[in-house]
């Protein structure tokens, strides 16, 4: 990928275009990311850039974290992440990422990760279908079926059962930037991206575009 910046969902909203026509656009407050390591193909046998984003207090920060950053002599961050570039050359330790480095009409990937739901059965987690209501069956939002119980005796790997329900890495893909307010730092992306309010996002160039 050629660039990338961390941000925050603030939440979403909606703007009208040219034509007058409502758009909704999620809010990601992209404060400037400070680089804190650049990697090279002659030094690491890659390019890529580690990057800090978010104030935090000393205290919260562990010695391996912490040590980073007294390494590049930078202040600390809460988050530190690593991206894969496929050129460094723009950038040098204690530089600033910031929001201007996308532009309207950009296609981005946004990362995220998804809202928690906790322990849930197949009908909210897999779309299930439920039982009869009627004549007593007393089947209603069971699991059904594990398999023939005489062969092979045993449940298949994969079997789509009750479990825990969201809380995991992902990618909504190509979506559209709508807007790049570079003064208050905010980044307005086309459609819902993955999270809750004020969670931890990664915008960056899309793949399929």
């Amino acid at each position: 990928m050629k660039k990338a910046i961390m941000g925050r969902k603030l939440g979403m909203t909606q703007v009208f275009d040219e034509d007058g026509r409502v758009i909704p656009v999620t809010v990601i407050e992209a404060e400037p990311n400070v680089v804190v390591q650049k990697k090279t193909i002659e030094t690491d046998g890659y390019n890529a850039i580690k990057v800090g984003y978010g104030d935090v207090r000393e205290k919260l920060v562990n010695k391996p974290h912490r040590g980073q950053f007294e390494k590049a002599g930078l202040k600390l961050r809460r988050y530190l992440k690593e991206f894969r570039l496929d050129d460094v050359t723009g950038y040098e330790v204690g530089s600033e990422i910031k929001a201007d480095i996308f532009s309207a009409g950009e296609r981005v990937d946004v990362i995220g990760t998804s809202k928690g739901k906790g322990y849930q059965g197949v009908i909210k987690r897999w779309n299930a279908n439920r039982g009869p209501e009627t004549h007593g069956s007393k089947y209603h939002r069971a699991v059904g079926s594990m398999g023939a119980s005489s062969f092979p005796s045993r449940t298949f790997k994969n079997k789509k059962m009750p479990g825990h329900m969201g809380n995991v890495r992902t990618t909504i893909q190509n979506l559209e930037v709508v807007r790049v307010d570079a003064d208050r730092n905010i980044i307005l992306v086309k459609g819902g991206v993955p999270g809750p309010k004020k969670g931890l996002v990664v915008i960056r160039d899309s793949v399929k575009a």
